[in-house]
């Protein structure tokens, strides 16, 4: 059985939450989960990320019961959905002046047969914890992640970077994005934390894991407490899943 618990704040500095969410009920038949960090002036970014969010599920919720559910083609749907809901949101920022450049990162994680297919592009996470240790699953597509794989900075520089927040990839700024998909598993006692760059710029990984591990349901809330005691200079959102 799977447990899921998830919270968004808009911090303590931004006017707008622009960050958004999806998480399924325990007894749905597709457990899937998402999360997308918005980007844009006006009311650009909060557009962008819903309807990321929206058009994902809607695609999965449509195409996946048709399909035979081998990992390939489950892989298949998981990029067809980012590929989808791309195309969504760009055309959207067409339509409107005002919403020009929009985008957004999004998180796609769909949970089936104790297997976690995972849909990735920006720079929101998704990490997992096995027994004792937290792991990242996700690359960040960010400019200073691509320094730091050259070997042109070192990751404690990445940390504070001025350009930290430059996306190579996002959702929605252009007509086509090659997402990030992978499977991973998901046994008994596993927990997967996804969450937007709110978090992890202001907490490290052990308090991350610390709170995840001690309690799943007020982990969210804790974890947001604790960006915001930091500074909380950007929207926080955090999606913990666990398979019980």
């Amino acid at each position: 059985m799977i447990k899921a618990y998830a919270k968004s704040d808009i911090g303590r500095l931004r006017e707008k939450n622009q960050d958004a969410y999806y998480i399924s009920d325990s007894l749905d038949q597709i457990q899937l989960y998402m999360l997308a960090d918005g980007m844009g002036g006006y009311n650009g970014g909060e557009i962008a990320s819903n309807l990321a969010i929206q058009s994902a599920k809607n695609y999965i919720e449509n195409n996946f019961k048709e399909i035979e559910k081998s990992k390939e083609n489950i892989i298949q749907l998981v990029g067809s959905a980012m590929e989808y809901a791309n195309m969504v949101v760009y055309e959207k920022s067409k339509e409107n002046k005002e919403l020009e450049g929009m985008g957004t990162t999004l998180e796609i994680c769909l949970i089936y047969n104790n297997r976690a297919f995972i849909g990735h592009v920006g720079d929101s996470r998704v990490y997992r914890i096995r027994k004792e240790f937290l792991r990242k699953l996700t690359q960040d597509h960010s400019y200073v992640q691509k320094l730091v794989k050259d070997g042109t900075i070192t990751k404690e520089e990445a940390q504070h970077h001025p350009q930290k927040n430059m996306l190579m990839k996002a959702l929605g700024c252009n007509a086509f994005v090659e997402p990030d998909v992978m499977v991973k598993g998901f046994l008994k006692d596993d927990i997967i934390i996804i969450n937007s760059d709110g978090l992890t710029n202001l907490v490290s990984t052990d308090e991350i894991y610390k709170e995840a591990k001690k309690d799943i349901e007020q982990a969210p809330k804790e974890l947001i407490k604790i960006a915001n005691e930091k500074g909380g200079y950007d929207n926080i959102t955090i999606i913990v899943i666990k398979n019980i």
